[in-house]
């Protein structure tokens, strides 16, 4: 009689019902998932149908650590005092892990150094560090343990030197490690995975860098005041009835944007200011405080000028009659 041999195998997953078609997660099959295997052998012998089982043969998958981290900034981040610089780290490995992180403003090249003044995880995902809602962290500090394929968003939180020059650049890199270990891909950490099992540091060394870059954004503003005379008989001299027509020119020089420039201007002694003479760019201004940029008065004049971009200029002009 001829022999029958067919052999059979089983997968067994930690979650009942698991399929092959769900995307799989970063690291693979999570650690911890024991994979198990019985060989079963049928043949017929003596007239009858014989079933004979190996014996099982189990493994418990190993944590591989895994990180990549990138920078959320499309360009330059341009800052005058400060900074924020956002950064996604994510956990590539199969199994939980938390991540040492650490920022490093110093990086060869720059033409100035930043001070990172901390780190933040935006728990609210908007890209700004919003004091008392999202989780402030110390430069060097762990992350909250993230799942497999876990991502975290962290702000790093940067100071500019007084003297950086505009427009100048800097790089700073932030740096996540695994706190269970680094090293060469394949180094083993014994006992240190998930449910006991090994650890296992993954191709990127368990260790990932990324850079942002802050361009330096600088707006300086200049005054310039100038003044004309116009006598009560042709001239310019600055007799009693003289018309004296002041010019303000604001000048914005270097990079970037002033907001809320303001110029003001006290009405000197011995001379009377001219209602409905003040202007800004030549358009005259009403002197009543209301929904214009201008107010002017027997004390003064205000203009507000907004937000002015560098290489920009604005001019108020006023006229008073010297008494």
């Amino acid at each position: 009689m001829g022999t029958e041999y067919r052999l059979k195998g089983s997968l067994a997953f930690a979650l009942a019902g698991a399929a092959f078609a769900a995307p799989a997660l970063a690291g693979g099959v999570p650690a911890g998932v024991l994979i198990e295997n019985t060989a079963t052998a049928t043949y017929t012998a003596n007239a009858s149908t014989q079933t004979v089982d190996s014996n099982t043969v189990t493994f418990r998958v190993d944590e591989v650590l895994d990180v990549a981290t990138a920078s959320q900034e499309s360009g330059p981040v341009p800052a005058t005092t400060t900074a924020v610089l956002r950064f996604k780290v994510t956990n590539t490995g199969n199994g939980p892990e938390t991540f040492t992180l650490t920022a490093n403003p110093a990086v060869t090249g720059n033409a100035f150094n930043a001070t990172v003044t901390g780190l933040a995880i935006d728990v609210n995902a908007n890209g700004a560090y919003d004091a008392g809602v999202d989780t402030a962290l110390t430069n060097g500090a762990a992350t909250p343990a993230l799942a497999a394929d876990g991502p975290l968003d962290v702000l790093v939180l940067v100071s500019i030197p007084a003297s950086a020059p505009a427009n100048a650049t800097s790089r700073v890199e932030l740096t996540a490690v695994a706190t269970t270990g680094t090293g060469a891909p394949g180094t083993l950490f014994a006992g240190a995975g998930v449910s006991g099992g090994d650890a296992v540091v993954g191709a990127s060394t368990a260790s990932a860098t990324a850079q942002a870059t802050l361009t330096v954004d600088k707006a300086v503003v200049s005054l310039v005041k100038s003044a004309t005379v116009a006598d009560p008989f042709g001239g310019t001299r600055p007799v009693p009835s003289a018309i004296i027509t002041y010019s303000i020119v604001a000048n914005v020089a270097g990079t970037g944007t002033v907001a809320g420039l303001a110029i003001a201007d006290a009405i000197p002694a011995g001379t009377s200011y001219q209602p409905g003479t003040l202007t800004l760019e030549g358009a005259a201004l009403s002197d009543a405080a209301d929904a214009d940029a201008g107010q002017g008065g027997s004390t003064g004049v205000a203009v507000q000028l907004g937000d002015v971009a560098a290489g920009g200029t604005r001019t108020v002009t006023f006229k008073v009659r010297i008494n």
